[in-house]
């Protein structure tokens, strides 16, 4: 069995082992940062600051039986402040027309934008390679928890969720928009500029360009990977969609990424949650049952979550396989919130 939770300190070595394995600017290979990554996820978890920018929420797969963690997703819950504004490049378009000599064009264009009271993001989604396309869905898991968490506490989050989704990039990972546009202005290499950017925003501001970049002057794979994302992240794009995502015609300033958003109260797992009280004195009929992901109190944890089929009974009861709530050592009854999973 699987489940989701809220990470904790005994963690820190199967995340860094997990960080070896792919590289991920959310979870580097360096112990002291995911150390302090995991103390500051479980502060928000026990007690969120009034702050929201200063709200971090990791969530990590384990195979409960083996104690095996698979992969992590995160929820920051407000991405962009006056001091760390969220930058994006507006997608647009510009047309001129001269009548001397009746000619015409539509270019598009690429203008520097920022947001200081920005949305809640979710991203920081890694999933170990071996684990990708299991019969358990877990990548969905992974990306789904986050939903259910902020369908149970949507106080804690803002009005509007905010997702990045990675763009293809050439055979040595580099940006083919950031060697057209971003080293040019910023004489550095673009994963260098994306680390210093967690930290220090500033540089883009005084550096990038601000004026309308017109694409029509960039090379043929800049242009191509506006607005687009790789093979492997059109999984997550299939997914932001369906739960009612849209592109927002605003992409990374430096690798052309696009950014996908919808309001909270209008996420489709959202919209359709099920709260209840989990029950132990009615039979389960798995012929009834529904799938979903469904979070319980548990003595350990800050927060549980797992793939289950539950019944919905008619007075506001459900059950669940008592199978199920044996190995999860979840004590019955208790109050429950469940998203959609199938």
């Amino acid at each position: 069995m699987f489940v989701v939770r809220s990470v904790q300190l005994k963690d820190t070595k199967d995340l860094l082992k997990l960080s070896h394995i792919m590289t991920f600017i959310n979870l580097p290979p360096d112990e002291e940062i995911i150390n302090h990554k995991i103390k500051s996820s479980m502060r928000s978890f026990n007690n969120p600051s009034k702050n929201l920018s200063e709200n971090y929420y990791i969530f990590v797969l384990e195979n409960f039986e083996t104690g095996e963690i698979m992969g992590a997703s995160m929820i920051h819950a407000q991405h962009g402040t006056d001091d760390e504004p969220h930058f994006y490049l507006t997608v647009s378009q510009e047309s001129k027309f001269s009548q001397t000599i009746n000619t015409g064009f539509v270019h598009g264009t690429l203008k520097l934008g920022l947001d200081v009271n920005g949305p809640t993001e979710i991203g920081g989604l890694i999933l170990n390679p071996t684990y990708r396309g299991h019969k358990e869905k877990l990548g969905k898991q992974l990306s789904f928890v986050r939903f259910l968490y902020m369908a149970k506490n949507p106080d804690r989050f803002k009005a509007t969720v905010h997702s990045e989704l990675m763009p293809p990039l050439d055979k040595n990972g580099n940006s083919p928009l950031w060697e057209a546009v971003g080293r040019r202005f910023l004489n550095m290499n673009y994963h260098e500029a994306d680390i210093l950017s967690r930290s220090n925003k500033e540089f883009i501001l005084s550096l990038f360009p601000s004026d309308n970049i017109y694409q029509t002057l960039l090379p043929m794979d800049a242009r191509e990977s506006i607005g687009k994302v790789g093979k492997e992240t059109e999984p997550v794009k299939k997914m932001l969609e369906s739960a009612g995502f849209k592109y927002t015609y605003e992409v990374d300033p430096f690798d052309g990424g696009p950014h996908y958003r919808c309001p909270l109260k209008d996420i489709k797992p959202i919209k359709e949650k099920m709260t209840g009280l989990l029950i132990t004195n009615k039979s389960f009929d798995a012929s009834q049952a529904r799938e979903v992901l469904i979070c319980f109190e548990h003595p350990d944890y800050d927060f549980f979550a797992t793939r289950a089929m539950i019944q919905i009974h008619g007075d506001g009861q459900v059950s669940i396989d008592q199978k199920d709530v044996k190995e999860l050592g979840i004590t019955l009854p208790q109050k429950i919130t469940a998203i959609p999973f199938s």
